[in-house]
């Protein structure tokens, strides 16, 4: 167990979407998206293919009252869209650290459904971090971009096991300081 506080998750709320803790009823759509092998690759702990009961796992570890990882759901119902087209999570590393990390669905690759994600999650710094950090995969460039549209700065290369890929995969590190 982590011995940092839990704060409760809140709403996130931008002009496209509502970033909102996970909820039963996103199972099926969350299921479909991780099931799919291009979210699966890009990400370091989606597997390929997603066993039984991974999903369920997921839903119970993002509404453990310990738990040391808060998920968000990217819901675009607000506008006629899904309730899930992606998640975003950040990782309590420290009191003052998080790591952030998200996926998006295929079919919104390119639509700037996690730049707004990631812009809004830092704009309302929901853990009051000080420092969130962020790693990519060399072959996602696209996540690259998110991140330095929002301010984060390259720190240097590193690699991840993917387990999808079951390969250790090369990385580019990020860093963003909040005030």
């Amino acid at each position: 167990m982590n011995d940092m506080t839990q704060i409760e998750q809140k709403n996130l709320i931008s002009e496209r979407m509502k970033l909102r803790p996970l909820r039963g009823s996103d199972f099926g759509l969350i299921e479909m998206h991780r099931s799919d092998a291009r979210v699966a690759k890009m990400t370091p702990a989606i597997p390929h293919p997603l066993p039984p009961g991974a999903t369920e796992a997921l839903l119970a570890r993002a509404s453990d009252p310990e738990r040391e990882v808060d998920i968000w759901a990217m819901d675009a119902s607000i506008h006629g869209g899904p309730e899930v087209v992606g998640l975003i999570s950040l990782t309590k590393l420290d009191k003052s650290q998080s790591e952030i990390s998200y996926w998006v669905a295929p079919a919104y690759w390119n639509t700037g459904a996690a730049s707004d994600a990631v812009a809004t999650l830092i704009k309302a710094n929901p853990l009051g971090n000080c420092t969130i950090f962020a790693s990519v995969f060399h072959d996602n460039p696209a996540s690259a971009r998110v991140l330095t549209n929002v301010g984060f700065a390259y720190i240097g290369d590193a690699e991840t096991f993917c387990v999808a890929r079951g390969a250790n995969v090369p990385t580019w590190t990020y860093l963003r300081k909040l005030d």
